[in-house]
């Protein structure tokens, strides 16, 4: 078997559902036929693990499971749980038809977080469809929401706490030694606490993209790439001076500040994954993957020497 190098994968949930598009199965279908093109190509030179984001699908899951009133509505982590079935169900299907030679598996997958993280008392995780501030604040009202500015936009937010295990991890790497293509920590996994009688779901959705980097650690992946609806991370973003940054150290990411609900969790797991690991990390859009890793598009973060030779390999 030819030793490729690993990619862990993180695809967004705005870049299958992009932001004001109708959240309907057939047009995430589409967009996962683009995801899919560009997953198949870079499995091509590399060994990949993919992680997707759920915000936009579970925000849709909890707002059709409020509709039915005659039963308490489920909470965040089973429709974590839900959301993982569906989009892995799709990814998978997409990607086996492109790619017929290769195993395609998904991994329903937990990840622990810590019942005491200070994200339960400042939700940040934007879900869902995208209001005008009116219906936003409406809906907070009505449902007991939280909801915040995204953009010119706002959207119900929930707690977003650290991830700090993968419980299906050993089974993730086996899979990926039989050279699976692997679909895991879906929604950035199942959130769940620790306990002395075992594990429990909570209210959260964990961020994909620093699960995805934890992994990224965790399985000692060569590389991560976060796919977006945005194609570079900016300075200055929503001004007139805004401009991409494309190739960065983390020593110089880390005098910045990025926006704590959307392109700030995306550059701390890739930041992270650099220092701990000395890999290269990219960040962009959907279609630009393999020039991403390449340094032709999108933002690439890489520490200032070693990884740069590390890099002429790929």
């Amino acid at each position: 078997m030819e030793r490729k190098p690993t990619l862990v994968i993180a695809l967004g949930g705005n870049a299958l559902l992009k932001r004001g598009e109708p959240l309907e199965a057939e047009i995430q279908r589409k967009n996962i036929e683009i995801a899919a093109n560009t997953i198949a190509t870079l499995s091509r030179r590399w060994r990949v693990v993919l992680v997707h984001g759920n915000g936009p699908q579970v925000g849709l899951l909890a707002l059709q499971n409020s509709a039915y009133s005659k039963i308490a509505p489920y909470p965040l982590d089973i429709l974590g749980a839900e959301s993982q079935g569906m989009v892995g169900y799709m990814l998978q299907q997409s990607l086996k038809n492109q790619l017929p030679e290769r195993e395609v598996s998904v991994l329903l997958t937990q990840v622990v977080v810590d019942a005491d993280d200070p994200a339960f008392s400042n939700p940040t995780k934007y879900i869902g469809p995208v209001y005008d501030r009116q219906q936003a604040q409406q809906l907070a009202h009505e449902k007991n929401w939280t909801v915040k500015a995204d953009g010119d936009s706002w959207r119900r937010v929930v707690p977003s706490p650290q991830p700090v295990r993968i419980v299906e991890s050993d089974a993730i790497s086996a899979l990926i030694a039989r050279d699976h293509l692997v679909i895991c920590n879906g929604g950035g996994g199942v959130p769940v606490i620790e306990n002395a009688s075992g594990l429990h779901g909570i209210e959260a959705v964990i961020d994909k993209d620093l699960s995805a980097a934890l992994l990224a650690r965790q399985i000692e992946a060569d590389a991560l790439l976060i796919l977006t609806d945005a194609d570079a991370v900016y300075l200055d973003w929503g001004k007139p001076t805004r401009r991409p940054l494309q190739q960065v150290t983390p020593h110089e990411l880390g005098k910045l500040e990025f926006d704590a609900g959307s392109m700030g969790p995306k550059v701390a797991a890739c930041c992270n994954f650099v220092r701990q690991c000395n890999g290269m990390a990219g960040i962009g859009a959907l279609s630009e993957g393999p020039a991403i890793l390449a340094g032709e598009s999108g933002t690439l973060i890489r520490n200032a020497a070693a990884a740069i030779s590390a890099c002429k390999d790929h």
